[in-house]
């Protein structure tokens, strides 16, 4: 299926979950925040959460400064 990923077209298997998505991009562990379709999806929704064809997901680094 296909998914839009920060504003890109991005293939899954059928029945992906945001957590797979994000191991699939390794970014696992890291201080991120994710978003499908405008709405932020807690990180311990994450392996629950599954995508839809067409979804658009956001996935923002934590950046710190000062």
């Amino acid at each position: 299926m296909e998914i839009e990923l920060n504003g890109a077209a991005h293939q899954l298997g059928e029945g992906a979950t945001l957590h797979e998505l994000i191991a699939a991009l390794n970014l696992s562990g890291q201080a991120i925040a994710v978003a499908v379709n405008r709405q932020i999806i807690a990180r311990p929704l994450w392996q629950q959460h599954s995508l839809q064809a067409q979804d658009k997901v956001d996935v923002v680094r934590a950046i710190g400064g000062g």
